[in-house]
C-alpha cells in the first residue's frame, strides 16, 4: 500500500480504566465529552476483555497478538518479547512511544522510533526498579517535589483516604496532562509528511487518584454509583480472593491505603476522584482530536481509546486489579474514523484487548502473523459486519507476587457465563445474565457440574489449539 493511502494511526491507552467509565455507553454519572464523541461517530465494544488483570502481561499480549502463556509475561517486570510495532516501521510508518507502556526494561525500544517514557505515577518503593522518566524530570526542572506513597503518608489522614487526593502542584504538570501535551507537542512540530502511527499511554486513572480540583469539583454532587459489597458473598470468597484483600491492607500499593470496611463516604470520595481522573483524561482526548485537525490529518487518521485493565473501586472488598471480577477485567474499547461506514455502533460479541494488535496491522495494509492469536476488529468496522466472531474470551495471571494466594489463575468468559479457575482446584462460577454483579458464586452448585466442566474443558482447548496456533511466533512466521 503507497503511503498516501495509509492512515495514520493514533492509539491512546489509558492504565486502569473500568469499562463503566464513559457516559455514552450507559453511565450517567460519567462526564466524558470527547470520549462520547468517538462513541457516537465511531464503533464501540461493550464486551472487551483483558488477556491479564494487570499491566505488563495486558501489554505484552496486546503488543504481541499472543496470550501471556505463549509469550511468557506473566507479571509485572518481565522483559517482554518482540512486538508487531516493527512490522508497522518496516512498513513505512513512523512508530513513537509517548507515555506508559510497562516495558521492562522501561525503555525498551520495541520497534518504535521514538519513545518518550513516562511510567506509574508512584514508584516510591525500593518494590519496583529505579527508573527517572520524562515527567520526573519536568517536575525536577520546574522545581517540585513529585506527590507519592512518601510524601502522602506524611498527611495524618492518609490510611484514611483510599488513595484519594487532590493534585497541588500545576495542572499542567499532572501526568495525564503532561503525556498528552507531549504527545501533542510532537504532532505540532514532527516535519515529515508520511504515515505516523502514535501510541499514547496516558498513565491515569491509575491511583493514586489525584484529580486537580477543579475536576474533583464536577463530581461533587453527581449521583455515583457506590461499590458492589454483598457481605455474606465476600465471606464465601475462596481463600485466594480474601488473601489478595489481605495483602491490599497490608501494603499501600500505589499509595492506595486500602480498608477492610471503609465507610460510605470513604469510598464515595474515592469514586469521585477516581471518576474525576477520567474526565481530565477526556479533556486529553479532546486536545489530542484538535491537534490532528490543527495538523491536517485528522481526516486520514484512525483514534483508537481502551485501557489495559480495569480497577476494583472496592467492589467486592478489592482494591485496584489483579481479580477477574469485571470492574478489573473489562474495559471500555472505541475505533474513531472520520469515514466510519458504522457510526455509533455498538458490538456485543466478545473481543480481546489484544485483538487490537491485528486490527491495527490490516488497517495500516501490512501483513498479520499467521501466528497470533488475537484477531482482528476491522471487520466489525464495515457497513456490514463479515468474517469471524469470538465465541468466548480468556484472561490469565500467574507468578505475581501481589496475586500471591495461586499460583496460576484463569477465566474464560462466555455471553452467560464467568468461570475462573485457581490451578490449586479451586474456582468461581457466576452466571452473567441472572447474577451481572457477581454475587452469587455457584462454583459449588452440584446442579451446574456439567457447566463447569464444560467450561474447564473449553480452557484445555484454547491450550491446546493454541499451541499449534503459536508455533512459529519466535521465529516471525
Amino acid at each position: 500500500m503507497s503511503s498516501e493511502k495509509q492512515p495514520n494511526i493514533v492509539f491512546i491507552i489509558t492504565d486502569q480504566q473500568r469499562h463503566d467509565t464513559i457516559a455514552a455507553h450507559g453511565f450517567p454519572h460519567m462526564v466524558t465529552p470527547n470520549l462520547d464523541r468517538m462513541a457516537g461517530e465511531g464503533v464501540s465494544f461493550s464486551n472487551m476483555y483483558v488477556t491479564s488483570p494487570s499491566c505488563a502481561p495486558s501489554r505484552a499480549s496486546l503488543f504481541t497478538g499472543l496470550c501471556p502463556h505463549t509469550n511468557g509475561v506473566f507479571r509485572n517486570d518481565e522483559k517482554w518479547p518482540q512486538s508487531w510495532v516493527g512490522r508497522l516501521a518496516s512498513s513505512g510508518y513512523r512508530c513513537v512511544n509517548v507515555g506508559k507502556m510497562h516495558a521492562s526494561p522501561f525503555e525498551e525500544s520495541l520497534g518504535f522510533h521514538e519513545r518518550h517514557v513516562v511510567e506509574n505515577k508512584d514508584r516510591a518503593t525500593s518494590r519496583l526498579p529505579f527508573f527517572m522518566d520524562n515527567w520526573d524530570k519536568a517536575i525536577f526542572a520546574r522545581g517540585e517535589t513529585k506527590p507519592s506513597r512518601r510524601t502522602y503518608r506524611l498527611r495524618d489522614d492518609c490510611r484514611e483516604r483510599l488513595g484519594a487526593f487532590t493534585w497541588e502542584l500545576p495542572t499542567n504538570l499532572h501526568a495525564d496532562v503532561f503525556v498528552a501535551d507531549l504527545a501533542i507537542e510532537w504532532l505540532d512540530t514532527y516535519p515529515d509528511t508520511g504515515p505516523f502511527f502514535l501510541q499514547v499511554g496516558l498513565p491515569g486513572p491509575h491511583p493514586p487518584y489525584d484529580p486537580p480540583a477543579e475536576y474533583l469539583e464536577i463530581y461533587k454532587d453527581r449521583d455515583i454509583p457506590m461499590p458492589v459489597r454483598d457481605e455474606a458473598a465476600m465471606a464465601r470468597q475462596s481463600e485466594v480472593i480474601k488473601r489478595l484483600r489481605q495483602q491490599h491492607i497490608s501494603v499501600d500499593h500505589d499509595a492506595v491505603a486500602h480498608l477492610e470496611n471503609p465507610t460510605d463516604a470513604q469510598m464515595q470520595a474515592q469514586r469521585q476522584h477516581y471518576f474525576a481522573n477520567v474526565t481530565l483524561i477526556d479533556d486529553q482526548v479532546g486536545k489530542i482530536f484538535e491537534a490532528l485537525e490543527r495538523r491536517g490529518v485528522l481526516d486520514n487518521t484512525i483514534v483508537i481509546f481502551t485501557s489495559d485493565h480495569g480497577d476494583s473501586l472496592n467492589d467486592h472488598g478489592l482494591n485496584q486489579k489483579w481479580s477477574m471480577y469485571e470492574g478489573s477485567c473489562h474495559i471500555p474499547a472505541m475505533i474513531w474514523s472520520a469515514g466510519c461506514a458504522a457510526p455509533g455502533r455498538v458490538v456485543e460479541d466478545m473481543v480481546s484487548l489484544f485483538d487490537f494488535g491485528p486490527t491495527i496491522l490490516e488497517s495500516a495494509g501490512t501483513e498479520v502473523p499467521k501466528f497470533m492469536e488475537a484477531l482482528s476488529l476491522v471487520p466489525y468496522l464495515a457497513a456490514e459486519r463479515h468474517g469471524d466472531r469470538r465465541e468466548m474470551a480468556f484472561s490469565e495471571h500467574a507468578g505475581d507476587r501481589i496475586l500471591d494466594g495461586t499460583e496460576f489463575m484463569t477465566m474464560i468468559r462466555t455471553p452467560r457465563w464467568k468461570l475462573i479457575y485457581f490451578v490449586e482446584g479451586v474456582g468461581q462460577l457466576f452466571d452473567m445474565e441472572a447474577d451481572p454483579q457477581e454475587v452469587n458464586d455457584l462454583w459449588d452448585d452440584e446442579s451446574l457440574a456439567e457447566t463447569r466442566s464444560g467450561l474447564l474443558m473449553e480452557i484445555l482447548n484454547w491450550r491446546l489449539r493454541g499451541s499449534v496456533k503459536t508455533q512459529g511466533w519466535q521465529f516471525g512466521r
